[in-house]
């Protein structure tokens, strides 16, 4: 590879890890304004608490369990060893190429996102302590395995070999249809039937800030584009194709939840329109390379349709998924992943071609047998922790804890005062708390 060629792939993805960053806290937000007023920050310590222990798992083991060499070559799971606790990868390359330790750092964002995502369902009744040894547990047993089965490439000489979705089976996913939001999605409706509704559910508190989800979801809209361009690790076509579809579709996946919204109640919302913008870019995280921009319209409005009444499924058969997780990540992911084998172009950077271009149903089988296998072994494990967890440490925070809010509760303090004086007097416990904080 050219040097220049390698420092302009080189600071692109820098750039991308950037953007990708800025999702942490945008879900923090996206999520925290859809909650009570008593559990906002902690939802976005949720948020922020899964990414931090997948820092460090990734680092030790997590790395290695992705991209280390299949162990028996049976492309299951990656070599625990190979790249324990990064070893190597601080190294040159031999030839001028993509940092692995740049490479190393954006997959880590990737995987932190995955576990915050499951947040989003058990918002208001599970207790902190419990979502950071889930946080822990989850990624080992299901992450990791499948993200070696969708990102882990046989190397160009044969002497390591990778996931079994991405080479034998021969599924496309740029950037984690399967492996991120089908897999986050259906993780979530596992655990949150274990761990019970909500009190009072189906009335339970409405979003406390529109305008904070509003704002969060602005941020991911922004990092998205780093997320799904940068998967493809390098400056060229490729990042260009992706970069164009993921801002279409998710704009017409807005656009498409807004019309919804018109026709059946009469008046679009803005809670609707951001919802609308991450199911659009959900459905093309896993095609952006594989459609046409036309495709992408497609994609983001079916995904839009879909999804605004696939929120209401939680209402009619009695699961409380609080932020609907599996409604949105669950469903456009399985949408786009499933359309790659029908829309699929063959003049994208990609180069295969979905049903409707003559394809065939061989793209569509791999795609769907992608689906099934991720969304069968993630629930059935998702299942088996929360079971375990809930018999052992517990998973559910106290009614007392749940009706005074977990802010309070978990982590005393709250997001805004309760009085007009600046001081929060009605989160202390002491007349000297209170005075240490009006000084402060």
């Amino acid at each position: 590879m050219d040097v220049a060629i390698a420092a302009a792939d080189t600071a692109w993805v820098l750039a991308a890890m950037v953007a990708v960053a800025l999702m942490v806290p945008g879900l923090a937000l996206f999520y925290g304004g859809m909650v009570s007023i008593r559990s906002t920050l902690n939802m976005m310590m949720m948020t922020i608490g899964a990414v931090a222990v997948m820092a460090v798992l990734w680092v030790v083991v997590g790395y290695s369990l992705t991209f280390g060499n299949s162990l028996g070559g049976l492309g299951l799971l990656g070599d625990p060893l190979e790249y324990l606790g990064l070893r190597g990868i601080m190294a040159e390359p031999e030839t001028p190429g993509l940092p692995p330790a740049l490479f190393a750092g954006f997959l880590l964002l990737f995987a932190g996102i995955t576990v915050a995502l499951v947040a989003g369902g058990v918002a208001d009744r599970m207790k902190f302590s419990t979502w950071l040894v889930f946080a822990l547990v989850w990624p080992l047993l299901v992450f990791f395995p499948v993200a070696h089965w969708v990102f882990a490439f046989d190397s160009e000489d044969g002497s390591v070999v990778g996931g079994w979705i991405a080479n034998g089976l021969g599924a496309i996913d740029l950037a984690g249809g399967t492996a991120i939001h089908i897999n986050a999605g259906i993780a979530t409706l596992a655990l949150v039937l274990v761990l019970g509704r909500r009190a009072g559910f189906p009335t339970v508190s409405r979003p406390h800030s529109v305008p904070l989800t509003f704002l969060g979801a602005g941020m991911l809209f922004a990092g998205w584009i780093g997320f799904n361009a940068g998967s493809a690790v390098a400056a060229g076509n490729t990042a260009g194709v992706a970069a164009l579809n993921t801002v279409v579709a998710a704009l017409c996946g807005a656009l498409a939840w807004m019309i919804t919204e018109q026709v059946r109640a009469k008046h679009p919302t803005t809670l609707g329109v951001a919802s609308g913008l991450v199911a659009g870019m959900v459905g093309i995280t896993p095609a952006a390379s594989s459609v046409s921009p036309l495709g992408a319209i497609a994609i983001g409005l079916i995904c839009g349709v879909v999804c605004h009444y696939a929120v209401g499924l939680k209402f009619r058969l009695g699961y409380d998924d609080s932020l609907d997780v599996a409604g949105l990540h669950l469903v456009a992911g399985v949408i786009g992943t499933m359309l790659i084998g029908v829309i699929a172009d063959p003049a994208s950077p990609v180069g295969e071609a979905g049903l409707l271009y003559g394809g065939g149903f061989g793209q569509l089988g791999a795609q769907t047998l992608a689906t099934v296998a991720v969304v069968a072994y993630s629930f059935l494990v998702t299942l088996l922790i929360a079971v375990v967890l809930d018999k052992t440490i517990g998973l559910r925070v106290t009614e007392e804890a749940e009706l005074e809010g977990l802010d309070k509760a978990y982590h005393r303090e709250m997001a805004y005062f309760q009085d007009g004086l600046g001081t929060a007097a009605a989160v202390e416990d002491s007349p000297e708390e209170v005075a240490n904080t009006t000084k402060n």
